[in-house]
């Protein structure tokens, strides 16, 4: 089965912070992978700006040092690297002052979609955007990415919200959660909505609880002081994991557009109940033998940020009472993995022998590494011996069931050209991050108030033991990845 790339309309898409990390790993290496794939067409042109002051020459010799690194294509394909390459401008702009605006504008064509990404430190959101409106660059039809953290709580959320919106409409501006351009993400929603099987048992009469995880086997070498400020609860469950519940839990919206699916996932987070602190555990990675701690890497002995964090959350309407959604999330796991499991109750009445160790039917949706869909069920064992039940997997793995020609693309690619399209579905409104910070932000204030100090946790595990509890004090169990 071969995917059908449908090209998209001639674009300039400007790139500030063009020589930073994200470009370099992310941004460039996605889009040249769409160029390669036929989806940039000729007419496409890719400007680079920073404060750094390089000729355009430069700036190519840097893409193609990064897209020879990070993209597993470019060192086959050198021909059509160098047609790329051809597709790239450079412009110094300074993005809090007047220089190099006017550049810029000039190097715009003005019959072509027009795009902004923002690979900036947010602070620079607000001046970007004013300088880009101020000297008429923005047009009417123009669009603006920007990258999280949006936000360090609800005040700065509302904050950068008007930054923007003084120089952009809403349906122009695109908050990037690159959690949303996983196509098993989107593949929620098919599965959902596109499906007689499960939209019937997608409530709390079947379904026992949901367990959302995001587990991660690095730590914040490199990163700790910009993690410490910002802690597992804002840096991971504000945005991405609560990009997930919202997905999962949402009603069916009426028709697959933008606002139609937003308006469901805001009402989700509305529906959130407040979380007491017993029903939250943060934890923090401790040192290993001759090795370094959270703290060190944080760069405070005193640090009491979390790099775990679990909780349990309530979505207080018809569809979820009783069924509770346990969210964990953590730095220095035992492995590196995504998934959301919903877990199906048991049948009314068992008229089989309970196997031993049975956990239940369940249906899995892996996010990373591996993206595909597994449904535990319960069979008969093989063989003679009576009626002995078996649980085993029906295992969908994206790249065996479609076809090497149909694999996951990466997530900015897609939501990169989500952005020329001008499709909004994948990208959050801003009424939904002020809503999700109104429900975190109590969560943390609790915390911080009480000076709770997260619980120590081994490297390599699967954190602390009282998230274990969190679950056991329920009757259930967490589900253990890989």
């Amino acid at each position: 089965m071969v995917s059908r790339v449908i090209p998209v309309d001639p674009f300039d898409l400007v790139i500030f912070g063009a020589t930073g990390d994200l470009a370099r790993r992310k941004i460039l290496p996605g889009l040249f992978h769409r160029f390669l794939v036929g989806q940039i067409g000729d007419a496409a042109r890719i400007i680079g700006s920073s404060r750094s002051a390089l000729d355009v020459s430069t700036f190519r010799q840097m893409v193609k040092e990064a897209l020879l690194e990070f993209s597993p294509q470019a060192p086959q394909t050198k021909t059509r690297l160098s047609a790329f390459l051809d597709k790239l401008d450079y412009v110094q702009v300074d993005a809090t002052g007047d220089a190099g605006w006017s550049d810029l504008g000039a190097a715009l064509r003005k019959d072509v979609v027009r795009a902004f990404y923002l690979s900036v430190s947010a602070a620079l959101f607000g001046p970007i955007a004013q300088n880009l409106s101020a000297h008429g660059i923005a047009t009417a039809q123009a669009r603006i990415v920007v990258e999280k953290p949006f936000g360090h709580d609800l005040v700065s959320a509302q904050a950068l919200n008007a930054d923007l919106r003084r120089s952009f409409e809403e349906s122009q501006i695109y908050r990037i959660d690159h959690y949303l351009g996983k196509e098993t993400v989107q593949n929620l929603m098919a599965l959902r909505f596109a499906n007689a099987l499960w939209e019937p048992l997608w409530n709390s009469t079947h379904i026992d609880h949901v367990q959302i995880t995001v587990s991660e086997s690095l730590g914040v070498e490199g990163r700790g002081e910009y993690y410490d400020r910002s802690g597992a609860m804002r840096d991971m469950v504000q945005n991405h994991l609560m990009q997930l519940l919202c997905l999962t839990a949402m009603e069916p919206p009426s028709r697959f557009t933008a606002t139609a699916v937003r308006d469901e996932k805001v009402k989700v987070i509305a529906a959130l109940e407040p979380v007491t602190q017993q029903d939250i555990v943060r934890g923090q990675y401790r040192a290993l033998e001759g090795g370094d701690s959270y703290c060190d890497h944080a760069g405070d002995s005193a640090s009491k940020t979390e790099s775990f964090v679990a909780l349990k959350v309530q979505v207080a309407n018809w569809r979820w009472a009783g069924t509770p959604f346990y969210l964990r999330t953590g730095k220095k796991m035992r492995t590196r993995g995504s998934e959301i499991a919903l877990v199906f109750r048991d049948p009314p009445h068992m008229i089989f022998p309970k196997p031993e160790g049975q956990r239940g039917n369940a249906l899995i949706i892996r996010l990373q590494p591996d993206e595909g869909i597994t449904l535990r069920t319960t069979i008969k064992d093989p063989g003679p011996g009576g009626m002995r039940l078996a649980e085993v997997s029906l295992d969908m793995a994206f790249s065996e069931a479609l076809g090497p020609q149909s694999e996951p693309q990466d997530a900015y690619e897609r939501l990169i050209m989500d952005v020329i399209r001008g499709d909004q579905t994948l990208f959050m409104r801003g009424d939904e991050v002020e809503a999700a910070w109104s429900w975190a932000d109590p969560v943390i204030a609790d915390w911080t108030e009480t000076g709770q100090t997260p619980h120590a946790y081994d490297q390599g595990s699967a954190g602390p033991d009282d998230a274990l509890m969190l679950m056991h004090r329920d009757g259930r169990r967490w589900r253990t990845l890989g």
